[in-house]
């Protein structure tokens, strides 16, 4: 069978965001708080995306610069006001400009995680904090087995399934201090998160690239991933929920 062969890369569309991945930003308030920002500290938001949570830290009175590499979600977060940029996340190159670098849910995008850390220390003034959420080991495993396994039946290729990077806690903190952070704190959290839009909205937000490939079948793939899933992580009134695992830390450079 052929295949689309369109790219593999994400893309985001802000008005489908909003309406479908708006808990992202709701379920950030651990985070948010380990984070604990202060007026008038200069905070660099990774992978900002509509601005939501970097609203909130201006709200607080800091100064706060924006980061990520979708123009449709940078576009978004402007509306806001904000001050944001397009930036590559494996290529920031701030020279000790940030009292802290806060990322909530983009991390696990960013394919060379060593790359990212690297810039965030060049970002971080002496004894600046980075704190950061993202997926942990574990993420979503059902949902990308489930997308695997349709793939595998289809011919189709499985790695568009899952490309993302979901660390243990003990293999993060030893890129960090490998780095040369001093980690605070570090946890694995479960965090059941339930979809409001149901599960084949999830799907079509966050893993368009995987459908794409099966060209006019891609809705005959959709049924199929959202069946293999209904029997784990959809109830008997027919709510859906995402197997989060999160991953939270916080690190300083001394």
């Amino acid at each position: 069978m052929n295949f689309n062969t369109s790219s593999s890369k994400q893309t985001w569309s802000a008005d489908a965001y909003s309406k479908h991945g708006r808990f992202v930003a709701d379920l950030a308030g651990a985070v948010y708080e380990w984070l604990a920002p202060q007026a008038g500290e200069r905070i660099l938001d990774l992978g900002c995306g509509d601005g939501a949570l970097t609203q909130k830290l201006v709200d607080a009175g800091c100064d706060v610069l924006g980061v990520d590499m979708s123009d449709d979600l940078l576009a978004a977060a402007r509306e806001r006001g904000l001050k944001v940029v397009n930036c590559d996340g494996h290529s920031l190159d701030f020279p000790a400009e940030f009292d802290a670098v806060f990322s909530n849910a983009a991390l696990h995008w960013m394919s060379r995680p060593e790359q990212v850390i690297d810039g965030v220390w060049r970002a971080l003034k002496p004894g600046g904090r980075f704190v950061a959420e993202f997926g942990g080991h574990g993420n979503v495993a059902a949902i990308v087995t489930a997308m695997r396994a349709v793939s595998a039946h289809r011919g189709g290729e499985e790695s568009l399934a899952g490309p993302w990077f979901f660390p243990s806690p003990e293999v993060y903190a030893d890129m960090l201090e490998s780095a040369g952070f001093e980690v605070r704190r570090i946890g694995l959290y479960p965090r059941p998160t339930p979809l409001k839009s149901g599960m084949k909205e999830w799907l079509k937000l966050f893993r368009k690239p995987f459908f794409e490939q099966f060209g006019n079948e891609t809705d005959t793939v959709l049924e199929e991933v959202e069946q293999l899933l209904r029997p784990s992580l959809c109830d008997a009134r027919g709510n859906w929920t995402a197997d989060y695992v999160r991953i939270r830390v916080e690190a300083v450079k001394p």
